[in-house]
């Protein structure tokens, strides 16, 4: 088969939008609507995605808590959604975050193997080593660690979780009735990890599930987060507002994957996009300025002051003026500097900013027709600047359906994306191969 585009679908029941919520065909209640979430997950089986992705914080974000609020203010936990809807579709993946800053590696490995399991290996693991102030305070914090020691801290954190995943082998349960071995014990290996900032015995009290291991996803794109993502990441959602800089991305992230011993072809690059799309450019348009029109400038405000490493009150600057300098904070590195970017190339005020990154915070933001969403994402795919795409409907169910119903045909027709699902799991529908057991593997060296 010849290579084909990936989709994940980014799908909080609130809609991505920070105004989503006041759109007069997405429910309201859609964020803690788990009636809403079963109907995104089955839809977004019928279009054929590949998995469901939700991020998560650990605190309610600034956008969340203005005066009017938005629907980000709540959500559920997306490992305890997730295992909720797994038994109610067939093939879709679920991809969900988790952190490495305020979960030990025991708790986040034992609810992600539970989660594999009860999906039939179809769980994936977005690694975060969530940046804010907001999330230190829940956690017994005056102020968030170090941006380098998150990540030295997630690297390890990583390590120890797959660890924890290797405890038992695929074959160690018996479940002999008549001899009354429920298991071999020479196929249940203590983890016994002793580093920096984890001592963990082991082992892990879940087996491994029918993909072996859940696919381990990551966002980061600093230095820190390249590194990250390229010695463990196998699946890396990114932002990018040119061809160009996401070809830039691509290559260096599959130079590192291939320097550090990794095959580049199972590191995956999903960019994030976020499509307003019509049967025609004008009707697309018209999408995207009714939603835009809905947006509360206070929580525009909020929304850039976050994005903005919450260093910083843009409600103290003229909106209509130009965005003032940023500091530099422990907070996200390259989130900042991406809107930093976008003002600047395109000459945007702060409302106008705010406006703009509103849909999918920084996100490649696409409004027109079908057939143009469809051009950009093959262009994207065929010149080495995507594998696929984690694709952000700015609002919910409609802006899902659209691209279901009007660019996955197209995708389709020119060759570029399924017509059925390859597998059951989620590493045979992207194309990525089992995760062997480390200690079956050593074993069977032995033996070869």
């Amino acid at each position: 088969m010849s290579r084909q585009i990936k989709l994940g679908a980014f799908l909080p029941g609130g809609g991505q939008h920070i105004a989503a919520w006041r759109h007069p065909d997405q429910p309201a209640d859609g964020a803690t609507s788990f009636e809403f979430h079963k109907q995104l997950a089955q839809t977004a089986e019928r279009g054929l995605f590949d998995a469901y992705f939700l991020a998560d914080g650990l605190a309610i974000p600034a956008s969340g808590v203005t005066d009017g609020g938005t629907a980000k203010v709540a959500g559920f936990e997306p490992v305890t959604l997730f295992s909720a809807l797994a038994p109610l579709t067939n093939n879709i993946g679920f991809i969900a975050t988790a952190s490495t800053t305020y979960e030990e590696p025991y708790n986040l490995a034992r609810k992600f193997a539970s989660l594999d399991l009860i999906s039939g290996g179809r769980a994936g693991w977005n690694v975060v080593t969530t940046a804010t102030e907001a999330a230190a305070h829940n956690f017994n914090l005056d102020t968030q660690h170090p941006h380098e020691y998150r990540y030295q801290r997630a690297k390890e954190h990583v390590e120890v979780v797959k660890k924890l995943w290797d405890s038992f082998e695929d074959d160690a349960f018996l479940r002999d009735k008549a001899s009354g071995q429920f298991f071999d014990r020479n196929k249940v290996h203590d983890t016994n990890h002793v580093g920096k900032f984890f001592k963990v015995r082991g082992p892990l009290n879940v087996p491994r599930s029918p993909q072996g291991q859940p696919v381990i996803v990551q966002a980061g794109q600093s230095e820190s987060g390249r590194a990250l993502a390229a010695a463990t990441a196998e699946v890396i959602f990114t932002s990018h507002q040119h061809l160009e800089t996401a070809q830039t991305f691509y290559r260096d992230i599959k130079s590192r994957a291939r320097a550090a011993g990794r095959n580049p072809d199972h590191v995956l690059i999903m960019p994030g996009v976020a499509p307003f799309i019509g049967r025609t450019e004008e009707e697309a348009k018209e999408k995207y300025h009714k939603l835009t029109s809905l947006i509360v400038e206070a929580d525009g405000i909020a929304l850039l002051n976050g994005l903005a490493g919450g260093g910083i009150d843009l409600g103290k600057f003229d909106p209509d003026g130009p965005l003032p300098p940023l500091p530099v904070t422990e907070g996200m590195k390259s989130r900042p500097e991406l809107i930093r970017q976008i003002a600047d190339e395109n000459n945007f005020t702060i409302r106008q900013l705010y406006q703009w990154v509103a849909t999918a915070r920084g996100h490649f933001t696409v409004v027109g027709s079908a057939e143009q969403v469809a051009d950009t994402l093959q262009a994207w795919f065929e010149n080495e600047a995507a594998d696929g795409f984690n694709v952000l409907p700015p609002w919910l169910p409609g802006g899902l359906d659209d691209f279901i119903e009007l660019v996955v045909p197209i995708l389709q027709k020119r060759g570029l994306f399924r017509t059925q699902y390859e597998g059951k799991t989620l590493r045979e529908n992207l194309g990525l191969p089992f995760a062997d057991n480390r200690y079956s593997a050593a074993r069977n060296a032995k033996v070869a």
